[in-house]
């Protein structure tokens, strides 16, 4: 039998750990460096938390605190739409196979492509709402992204479209391992279609629906600029504003490095605390599995 020393198998992990402290650790120390001092450059002086004071004075800093809490509206209709149609999909349909691809081609579209084409569709005079008029529905034809009422809710829309692909094939590859001599026998018994999704279907998928709804919840807080910046560039005024634009804004546009630190500081420390209580639940829910 081989035997080798305790430390060796770390000694085979400490290039890539290095690596990853390189890649990840240093500029994470570098951005909490930069949120309490003026940069002027690459570097300015010591300022403490006046970074953070400011942000919190900022109107702006708010309403993307805000857009980013209402887009976490979509992460329940996303895991509930990825559901039902994996579901469908399950029973296979006819042709499942293709409509299984044809729902999962917008996930592999780039984000910027996907946003460069929904924000052509849905100009006032895009093609959606010459559809809208020639079937008769003018009054259904609004100002998609001219509106500051509704352009956070197209944007909302958009990702939902796209990432729900991930979840559908996430889903259904579940679906897949179901032991199904459990659905017929619920079939034998008489249970109707929601029963047998309620109560035989869902509770296998319990798992993944939590590991996709802390994906999605990432998505919502920390994934979004790609689209924001692409359909409506956070307009119209600051009704699409969210904390990474806002963090671009600062960093690229303003030329506050110090000021978009403070801010990625804290998308990262929230981002983190709402992780936490959804990791504990996920291994507490592991731990009931095995027991």
């Amino acid at each position: 039998m081989l035997r080798t020393n305790k430390i060796t198998p770390f000694l085979y992990l400490l290039p890539m750990l290095l690596l990853l402290i390189f890649s990840f650790g240093y500029p994470l120390v570098a951005i909490f460096n930069f949120s309490t001092r003026r940069i002027r450059g690459i570097t300015g002086p010591f300022i403490g938390l006046e970074n953070y004071r400011q942000v919190f004075k900022d109107d702006v800093f708010r309403e993307a605190v805000q857009h980013n809490m209402i887009l976490l509206l979509a992460v329940p209709i996303m895991v509930v739409i990825s559901i039902l149609i994996a579901v469908i999909l399950f029973e296979r349909i006819r042709g499942w196979a293709f409509f299984r691809s044809l729902l999962f081609i917008p996930y592999v579209l780039a984000i910027p492509v996907v946003g460069v084409v929904f924000s052509n569709i849905l100009q006032l005079n895009g093609i959606q709402n010459e559809i809208l008029r020639a079937l008769g529905l003018d009054q259904m034809a609004l100002d998609w992204l001219g509106n500051p009422k509704i352009t956070l809710y197209s944007v909302m829309a958009v990702i939902i479209w796209r990432e729900v692909g991930f979840g559908i094939v996430l889903f259904l590859a579940r679906l897949q391992s179901i032991n199904e001599e459990l659905i017929d026998a619920a079939k034998v018994d008489g249970a109707q279609w929601w029963q047998r999704l309620w109560y035989i279907i869902i509770p296998q998928l319990r798992s993944v629906i939590e590991f996709y709804t802390v994906i999605s919840i990432i998505t919502m807080l920390a994934w979004v600029f790609s689209y924001i910046y692409t359909i409506s560039r956070g307009g119209p005024g600051n009704a699409t504003v969210v904390m990474e634009l806002y963090i671009y804004n600062f960093a690229f546009r303003n030329q506050l490095p110090g000021i978009a630190s403070a801010v990625a500081v804290i998308l990262f420390i929230v981002t983190i605390l709402l992780m936490i209580p959804l990791f504990r639940f996920r291994s507490e829910s592991q731990i009931e599995e095995m027991g």
